[in-house]
């Protein structure tokens, strides 16, 4: 078990004109980290969550170290919490200004400091309920940067089955989504919500425009307990193992 935590974590604080103010990152390394070499990356949405309540930088250790995986840098964006839904949500006021931020200040920073592959099949970005949404809303909006998508609970309404509809086709896209079965009544800051309804409209939405898509519904309820057990199965689909996991 020791060898699973003992992590590589280096902080950053990325220059956002667009934001107004730096924007702390944390960048997972992964072991045997070697600069000559290049990596695939995962954006991480409530970077500081990631961290601390899915404990991704330990899970990967575990799927880098016992199943195989390829060894990939996590990028773990923070935000604070009074503007999180200004920048997350698809309506947000800040939420143009968040997209610009992660193709036109993010990804030259981190690119310029870390071997980071630029294909855009080497680059994930991965969010929980409202993270989830921006996350997807980047892809639509920047096809050509990111063509992947980790969603855990996504928090997938109106404004983004209508984005979808105004698709001609998605097969360029790839997608892992994961709803809990018990998400039937989620309050949040913009209501409250049935998850698993909603979800499930955004899956049919997203098949009938031909994305490649794995969706994938469980026990579970809108909590940070819930996507910590989920996430290896959605790094497992994007980055493959030498061993089948659960």
């Amino acid at each position: 078990m020791s060898e699973y935590l003992k992590r590589t974590i280096v902080k950053e604080e990325v220059p956002s004109r667009l934001l107004d103010a730096n924007r702390p990152v944390k960048v997972y390394l992964p072991p045997g980290y070697n600069e000559l070499l290049s990596y695939p990356v995962v954006f991480c949405q409530d970077g500081n969550d990631f961290f601390t309540l899915g404990r991704i930088a330990t899970v990967t250790n575990q799927l880098i170290l016992d199943e195989g995986m390829e060894p990939i840098i996590i990028v773990g964006v923070s935000v604070e919490r009074s503007k999180r839904t200004s920048e997350y949500a698809a309506t947000g006021a800040r939420n143009e200004a968040y997209k610009r931020f992660f193709v036109e200040e993010l990804l030259p920073y981190l690119e310029a400091r870390y071997p980071i592959r630029r294909e855009p099949g080497s680059r994930l970005l991965a969010g929980d309920s409202l993270g989830g949404t921006v996350s997807l809303h980047l892809a639509l909006d920047y096809p050509a940067v990111f063509n992947r998508v980790l969603a855990l609970s996504g928090a997938f309404f109106q404004p983004t089955l209508e984005r979808i509809e105004q698709e001609r086709e998605l097969s360029w896209l790839r997608l892992w989504m994961v709803v809990g079965l018990q998400e039937t009544a989620v309050e949040t800051h913009l209501g409250t919500w049935d998850f698993v309804a909603w979800n499930r409209r955004i899956k049919e939405a997203l098949a009938a425009k031909q994305a490649d898509l794995a969706y994938v519904e469980a026990e579970g309820d809108h909590v940070w307990g819930f996507w910590q057990r989920m996430l290896p199965a959605g790094l497992r689909h994007f980055f493959p193992t030498n061993r089948r996991g659960s």
